[in-house]
């Protein structure tokens, strides 16, 4: 209605400014005096063309106007190279600003932090690395139970379950890719990573992040490893992970070890820097690897877990999809 009521009152000043200039009506009678020859001579072109088109199609000019004959042909190739181009220049760059969008709305402390830099994830440890460096860790518990260093630290408060502690790294049933962790943990652990590696020298590797709740379950009968039982562990959420470090090509887990032990100590000051709770400052049970992210308002129960890490999993499957 409102158009309709405009329209008119345009038109009525028109008429109007027309009706009360003599010159007005003499430009507007040249304006289209003028434009009709060009419309009659446009219309002459399109009907010529059309005239050709149609002669071009008959079956006795194949040979000198087959261009114009499959000029569909033609023109679905041209759309179809130009919507590859469009394409190609229009996709994103980056796979993980989906990712990055996600921290910006939902984060923007850890957005903030990483400098709008989405980080990407490490392959996944070799499995006979990670052996080796439990085998290792081992033998150096049995050697200081028989000659104990002054200035070792302890993994557990009790030394003679301190051995069996390491095991729980040892398992069929251990995760240690990213794929379930969730960004707001994964970003911040792997900005921790990337300030060990630039700032202290260290290169880090995950042992275990997701923990599944039949895992926990298991690992609470020992109380050298862990007090948590299921969904009491952040590791449900998607938020804690257990870490080592790398040197020369093999993973170092103990802590009796001099460098990872210095390793440890900065990782635990770099991790709180970000935000993280690191296990090194608990009093029952010091676990130096270990930092877990403690999401504000978050109920630990099997839904909250549920919907934590379909969360993850529906932003890695983005990303992939991104990378594809």
């Amino acid at each position: 209605m409102i158009i309709v009521i405009a329209c008119c009152f345009i038109s009525l000043v028109i008429g109007l400014s027309l009706m009360m200039s003599y010159e007005l009506r003499i430009k507007a009678h040249e304006f289209i005096g003028n434009l009709l020859p060009q419309s009659k001579k446009k219309l002459m072109n399109a009907r010529n063309f059309a005239q050709q088109m149609n002669y071009a199609t008959s079956s006795k000019q194949t040979q000198s106007h087959w261009h114009l004959q499959q000029w569909w042909i033609l023109i679905a190739g041209f759309f179809l190279l130009s919507s590859v181009l469009i394409f190609a220049f229009t996709r994103p760059i980056n796979p993980t600003k989906v990712e990055a969008d996600y921290l910006k709305k939902v984060d923007p402390q850890i957005y903030a932090l990483l400098n709008g830099e989405v980080l990407t994830a490490p392959p996944t440890i070799d499995e006979s690395l990670i052996d080796a460096a439990i085998t290792e860790a081992i033998q150096m518990e049995k050697a200081n139970s028989i000659n104990p260093q002054i200035n070792a630290p302890i993994y557990t408060n009790n030394k003679s379950e301190a051995a069996e502690s390491h095991s729980h790294y040892d398992t069929a049933m251990i995760d240690r890719k990213w794929i379930k962790m969730h960004p707001r943990y994964k970003q911040r652990l792997l900005m921790v990573f990337k300030i060990m590696k630039e700032r202290h020298g260290y290169e880090m590797v995950l042992l275990e992040g997701y923990r599944s709740p039949e895992r926990q379950t298991r690992l609470s009968g020992n109380a050298a490893t862990t007090l948590a039982k299921a969904y009491q562990s952040y590791h449900q959420f998607g938020l804690a992970a257990d870490v080592a470090f790398k040197r020369n090509g093999k993973v170092v887990i103990s802590e009796r070890d001099p460098w990872a032990w210095q390793g440890y100590k900065l990782y635990g000051e770099v991790a709180e820097s970000v935000g993280l709770t690191w296990g090194g400052r608990w009093t029952k049970i010091h676990d130096y690897g270990h930092t877990e992210f403690r999401m504000p308002g978050l109920r630990k129960n099997r839904e909250s877990a549920d919907q934590l890490i379909a969360e993850a999993q529906g932003q890695e499957q983005i990303m992939a999809n991104n990378t594809n």
